[in-house]
């Protein structure tokens, strides 16, 4: 039974939707900004601080944005200041491509360019504000801001710039190319905007002026979202440029490249070389990641080369790319050892042991504690965290007792990735050297690929010689596995 937030009347019967008091709706009021649950009769948002307006009773009147900027019924626009990264980014030859195709092609290309415009601004939590022609607006901090707003636009930049080439080279027209403008600045929005722009202010026109500016192929940006961003990315200066409206000439940046994860973790000292005649490789590899997320399946990348052709870098320019996601991606990775006692399984031990070390809140090397802090955070089932427990501490080293069959070991190690996605998050496996790889891990691996219920892609970074030596895992059987629900019950007396 529940009491109505208007009028205090108890005894509401379970699955009433509206009060028989007053007629008021019994469902909680939300956010006309994030859409978050909120406190009867608040004024304003607890989660994003938006103000909230025309409540009456508690409950919210009017119409909210939802996120990708699509309008919802329940809140009536509100205007606010917000700071605010805004993207403009406009085709460069489309018009002599236009001239030449008939007018079919042509909206065909559009629809796909304006598809993958909003996948790639998705990915990095922006907001499509709007098309115009070929180009298009986006924004970051609207309805939802983050920290890293700047940051999310630059990498959503200089993806699409990456999008747009690899479009060009498809269609056969290399000149084909995307310019890109990025100010962050002080902004007026309108949340739950209908039929009118979301956001304006100097800084939506300085961005369109700068995005005139900008070289084909490349990212521009202003000194803010520079100054933001230059922990994780690195810039060219591009000189002072005279725009429209502006009385003194405006000191612009180029985007070189990404150079650490998210706020400039995991950043080397020092300078990082540019990754060079490499941008098809890494094209290719973040299309097969994304082709994970989307199937929900495992699906397995060897990547081949002699030493020195760049195999580790483009390990690292994945893990930089999938950290600046909007989405959570659960990175694992380890490296096969050449020689040494227990080396059957270190790259694995290591993956795992790092993921521990993360869910850790502290500094120890207890392995033991490590599993069993780990195996709470993301085991909820007490039956199987007894099974997994013993089977990932014999991987681990932690002194456990005992053997367990190869398909045992196999069942349990894969449980725990698959605890580690959910909810559906995708898990990714680097193995760098896996020319050292013996049979067991790469028997691992075939499992894995073959028994695997979510989201995994592993990539392996060798040397010649791995393919040759070994036999090719095979192709998981078509259709998705269910998840074993209760795998430890099943399980638990094995071994």
């Amino acid at each position: 039974m529940r009491s109505c937030a208007s009028c205090a009347t108890g005894g509401q019967p379970d699955g009433a939707r509206f009060c028989y008091t007053c007629g008021a709706a019994l469902t909680a009021p939300t956010c006309v900004a994030c859409s978050a649950e909120l406190v009867p009769g608040a004024r304003f948002c607890g989660s994003c601080g938006a103000a909230q307006v025309g409540q009456t009773s508690g409950q919210v009147t009017g119409r909210t944005v939802g996120s990708g900027g699509t309008d919802l019924p329940g809140a009536v626009p509100v205007a606010a200041r917000r700071t605010t990264s805004v993207l403009f980014g406009d085709l460069v030859a489309f018009t002599t491509y236009s001239e030449s195709r008939d007018q079919e092609e042509v909206r065909e290309l559009l629809s796909r360019y304006f598809d993958e415009c909003r996948r790639v601004i998705d990915r990095y939590g922006g907001t499509v504000e709007k098309f115009i022609g070929d180009a298009v607006m986006a924004v970051w901090g609207v309805p939802t801001a983050h920290e890293d707003d700047a940051e999310r636009a630059v990498r959503a930049g200089l993806e699409l710039v990456g999008a747009v080439e690899a479009l060009g080279e498809e269609i056969g027209l290399p000149e084909l190319a995307m310019r890109v403008g990025i100010v962050t600045g002080e902004v007026a929005v309108t949340l739950g905007a209908l039929d009118q722009g979301m956001v304006a202010g100097d800084a939506v026109n300085t961005a369109a002026r700068v995005q005139s500016v900008a070289r084909p192929g490349q990212v521009w940006v202003d000194e803010t979202t520079r100054l933001l961003t230059t922990s994780a990315i690195t810039y060219a200066d591009a000189g002072a440029h005279a725009l429209k409206g502006k009385a003194d000439p405006v000191p612009l940046w180029s985007v070189r490249a990404v150079v650490a994860n998210v706020g400039g973790n995991q950043r080397a000292d020092g300078l990082e070389a540019p990754c060079t005649g490499r941008d098809r490789e890494l094209r290719l590899v973040k299309e097969l990641f994304h082709a994970v997320e989307e199937t929900g399946r495992p699906a397995l990348l060897v990547v081949d080369g002699d030493a020195g052709v760049g195999k580790t870098r483009l390990g690292w320019e994945l893990s930089k790319y999938v950290d600046g996601l909007t989405r959570t991606v659960r990175w694992h990775n380890g490296r096969c050892l050449a020689y040494g006692e227990g080396v059957a399984f270190f790259a694995l031990a290591e993956a795992i042991r790092g993921r521990l070390q993360n869910e850790y809140d502290g500094d120890t090397d207890d392995l033991g504690l490590l599993l069993a802090n780990g195996l709470d955070r993301f085991v909820t089932d007490p039956d199987e965290r007894a099974w997994l427990e013993p089977r990932l501490g014999f991987l681990l080293g932690t002194g456990v007792a005992g053997t367990f069959p190869r398909e045992d070991l196999f069942a349990a190690w894969t449980t725990f990735f698959a605890r580690v996605s959910e909810p559906g998050d995708p898990v990714v496996l680097v193995v760098d050297d896996a020319q050292h790889a013996d049979d067991g891990l790469i028997a691992y691996l075939e499992h894995l690929l073959t028994a695997g219920w979510f989201p995994c892609f592993v990539m392996l970074l060798t040397r010649p010689g791995l393919l040759e030596r070994h036999p090719r895992p095979r192709h998981q059987p078509a259709g998705h596995r269910a998840p074993p629900r209760h795998a430890g019950a099943r399980r638990h007396g094995g071994g």
